[in-house]
């Protein structure tokens, strides 16, 4: 088990908040109150310049970057990948425990915001007018990195969820685009019958993956109130899911190929993997990754679990913080601003994020742009209708880096051997709920 100064909580924790998608009420940020003088001067660091160094591995960033340079001759970007998802948030957590080294922006996807923020290792950057953006993100980005009156991250992009499947494939096999997962299990069925080669999909267990089925089911197992917490995988939204992913499991409809491997982007190309439940950030990897198979793919609205419900649920995204440690605070909120709001979000977005702003997201040039990848689909409607339909009250736990990191020792079991989902699921929850005793939540209480 991993454990880190960073996470544990010490008296003062009492008065911290983990961030709740939705959520009212805990703690407040005053910017009178930070220095006496309203918001941080941001002006004054953009012409007094400096080095800003961010740790990110978002591709789009490094365009951004060298915008900003342009825009501001004094300022210095430099852009480090230090690691994706868990092995930068490692890194980072090292940093800022030995004192040394840390960022001054930090990429943190929207799950691990709240472990970062109860720890008191990243910045509220409403004194540096972040709370300005109030109207300007969507819903579920938004709530993701804002508690109350602090904000602790500003949105990047989002993962509003479609379902991308090959045409080419079902087509051939005369299947119809699932509207619900019923349908969806009848259509595996029947392409695994016709040829045994073809799989509905892969999985071999993925904690957002399941996660966002579950939000998206009408589930919602965790709570936390202040240093509250409550894990429950046995709500009714969490059985929807199961129910219908064990049959999947079950009849070995799914393909035991893992997301992201070579056999995985085979398997896309190729077309024995025949449908994507994911992010609307995908285009871009389809793109860039499974260019052979341009024209044979098309994006439709996510399956949903009861016939004629519009139900959506986010599935990956991601923020700019600034830590607590960085040395000029000023002029890296002015960077994070910049890079995800206005000309720096319509930059990123031209390069292929799906936005979090909302201008860019009902923007008419957005809503119209054909993919030629999917034959010419105007496959930006399908997000942004899924981005409107995302449930909302979802809450992640306000240490999910470390639960997510062990899905695959307690969850994953369901894929390699008798145990079910459900089993999987509780064994998670008792892991998750012990090690958040452990650092000194009261979880299950």
């Amino acid at each position: 088990m991993r454990t880190n100064s960073t996470l544990r909580l010490l008296a003062a924790a009492a008065m911290a908040c983990a961030i709740t998608v939705g959520a009212t009420a805990c703690g407040s940020s005053d910017p009178a109150a930070d220095g006496g003088g309203g918001k941080k001067d941001v002006k004054s660091a953009l012409e007094k310049g400096g080095k800003v160094t961010v740790w990110a591995w978002e591709p789009t960033l490094k365009k951004v970057a060298a915008d900003f340079e342009k825009k501001y001759p004094q300022v210095d970007i430099e852009i480090v990948n230090a690691g994706t998802g868990d092995k930068q948030y490692t890194a980072l957590q090292n940093a800022i425990a030995a004192g040394s080294g840390a960022p001054d922006v930090a990429q943190i996807e929207y799950y691990a915001v709240g472990q970062f923020a109860i720890g008191k290792s990243i910045e509220d950057l409403a004194p540096y007018g972040a709370a300005d953006h109030d109207k300007s993100f969507t819903t579920g980005p938004w709530s993701a990195v804002k508690y109350d009156k602090a904000v602790y991250a500003l949105p990047m992009d989002s993962g509003p969820m479609a379902l991308f499947y090959n045409k080419k494939v079902f087509d051939k096999h005369g299947i119809a685009v699932p509207t619900t997962w019923d349908e969806y299990v009848e259509a595996a069925r029947t392409l695994h019958k016709a040829d045994p080669k073809i799989f509905i999909a892969n999985d071999t267990g993925d904690a957002g993956a399941t996660t966002s089925l579950i939000w998206q089911a009408g589930g919602r197992p965790y709570r936390t109130e202040n240093t509250d917490v409550t894990i429950d995988f046995s709500d009714a939204g969490t059985k929807t899911y199961t129910d219908t992913w064990q049959k999947l499991l079950d009849e070995d409809l799914l393909s035991p190929v893992s997301s992201w491997s070579d056999e995985w982007y085979k398997g896309l190309a190729d077309g024995s993997i025949a449908t994507l439940a994911i992010g609307a950030w995908m285009p871009a990897n389809f793109t860039s990754g499974v260019a052979s198979a341009s024209g044979d793919w098309r994006a439709a609205p996510l399956p949903q679990w009861a016939k004629g419900e519009t139900a959506s649920a986010e599935n990956g995204g991601s923020s700019l913080a600034v830590p607590k440690a960085a040395k000029n605070k000023e002029l890296a909120y002015a960077f994070t601003e910049y890079a995800t709001t206005g000309d720096g979000a319509t930059s990123r977005i031209a390069e292929g994020a799906f936005p979090a702003t909302r201008a860019d997201l009902e923007s008419k040039a957005f809503l119209e742009a054909q993919f030629p990848y999917f034959g010419g689909q105007r496959a930006n409607k399908i997000f942004a209708d899924s981005a409107r339909d995302v449930g909302t009250d979802w809450s992640y736990l306000p240490y999910q880096v470390y639960a997510n990191s062990v899905f695959n020792d307690t969850v994953g079991k369901a894929y390699v051997s008798s145990t079910t989902l459900s089993q999987g699921l509780d064994a998670w929850q008792k892991s998750s709920v012990k090690y958040g005793t452990d650092q000194g939540f009261s979880v299950n209480k």
